[in-house]
């Protein structure tokens, strides 16, 4: 039996929720990105403000943590020859299982793929649906044929004639992934806008929302100021959309995502005196999770996998910069400059956060696992902070509004 050193598992997932009316949900972004609002929550007092102030709401001596990963046009549309359309959406590579291999792959690329109108495609190759008949899109010779199923996932092997990497091949052939509850199709303005300005890293099939208010204009300011800024890859997969549909939070299977960082990033963690910022759920689960691989290489293993109950049966034995550096020498050890790991942890409340001050983020979903983070940062005044945002007409989710988040300790 595993025995818990606090109480997560004991949460009920509907003392985390409120009403979110359709109103609320912003369909499309601000006409400039730091325009959006921004509330500020420190010490229990909440503020108003606009993204464009935050440089100097933040402490001098903050360091940002950004994810740098890049959202794909991860929607691929097919064709039966009896003219049923079959939507696949690619959610992980299966072979190879590295992003960076995957999307270089000429010919052929196998990938796990959420599909829909899945009971009308049970056998056979589906050439790509092209109506415009775009010759574009007809010499990409593209096409998908279905391998099997693993749960609710299917393994799907794309294959195409252009002499072209699959990245290339997804650009000019897919469509970009918005969130589901925005209740409309994708439209060419979201291939600018459901994408970070420092994204650079391709592999998400959502974005990491939070970043999405950042504009060269506060970037410009922040460095003025002094604020450094760090850069992780934490690739955000569909699961991120998953509802818990579960009573409580022990019997929710988190969803796992891969993520990576430099040697160079850890040292800069290691060294850094001040306020770390995570811009957004992503980056804070990502900075969290890797004092528990850190855990791993002390305990003679070799640090790849955070369980989602990792942190909840393990006890912190030693201080979060000196996980780090076991981290570090483990690198050094093995020669290599980055560090390639998944991650399943789950941050609800009782959750000791090892490392973030301070978060950025949007304001998220009811009964969902990032309400849970924000919870666990703030406590109870996770509610007056929702309805505060509720009765001020803040705009909520991924193309809504932000918040600043401080912890108790700073």
């Amino acid at each position: 039996m595993t025995t818990f050193h606090f109480s997560v598992p004991g949460v009920r997932i509907d003392d985390y929720t409120y009403e979110l009316p359709d109103q609320k949900i912003a369909k499309y972004p601000l006409p400039v990105r730091h325009d959006s609002k921004l509330l500020c929550y420190r010490g229990g007092r909440i503020s108003d403000h606009l993204f464009r102030d935050l440089p100097s709401l933040l402490p001098k001596d903050s360091l940002l943590v950004f994810n740098n990963t890049k959202v794909v046009p991860a929607r691929l549309f097919f064709r039966k020859e009896t003219g049923a359309l079959i939507e696949i959406f690619c959610l992980e590579p299966a072979s190879p299982k590295e992003y960076i291999l995957a999307f270089s792959q000429h010919a052929s690329s196998t990938w796990y793929c959420a599909v829909g109108n899945a009971k009308k495609w049970k056998t056979g190759h589906l050439p790509l649906y092209n109506p415009k008949n775009d010759p574009k899109l007809a010499n990409l010779g593209l096409s998908a044929s279905l391998l099997g199923q693993e749960a609710d996932r299917f393994l799907v092997r794309f294959s195409w004639t252009a002499s072209l990497p699959f990245s290339t091949v997804l650009d000019a052939s897919g469509r970009v992934p918005i969130p589901p509850y925005l209740k409309r199709e994708s439209e060419d303005s979201d291939l600018e806008r459901y994408q970070t300005i420092y994204a650079r890293k391709r592999g998400s099939v959502a974005a990491p929302t939070a970043g999405l208010h950042f504009s060269r204009t506060v970037m410009d300011d922040l460095l003025r100021r002094g604020i450094r800024i760090g850069e992780l890859t934490l690739h955000v997969g569909a699961g991120t959309f998953r509802p818990v549909k579960s009573h409580y939070i022990r019997d929710h299977i988190m969803h796992s995502e891969q993520f990576s960082v430099s040697r160079e990033f850890l040292q800069q963690l290691i060294s850094h005196k001040g306020p770390v910022v995570s811009v957004g759920t992503t980056s804070c689960r990502c900075l969290e999770s890797l004092y528990y691989l850190g855990l791993q290489v002390a305990g003679g293993r070799t640090p790849s996998f955070v369980g989602q109950w990792e942190p909840y049966v393990t006890p912190s034995g030693i201080p979060y910069k000196n996980s780090l550096e076991h981290l570090c020498l483990y690198m050094d050890r093995e020669k290599i400059p980055t560090l390639n790991a998944s991650t399943q942890i789950i941050i609800a409340p009782s959750y000791r956060f090892l490392t973030t001050d301070i978060l950025i983020t949007n304001y998220h979903q009811p009964n969902s696992t990032l309400l849970l983070l924000v919870a666990a940062l703030t406590g109870e005044d996770w509610r007056k902070i929702y309805d505060h945002a509720l009765t001020e007409n803040y705009r909520f989710l991924s193309y809504g509004d932000s918040c600043l988040l401080f912890n108790s300790n700073i």
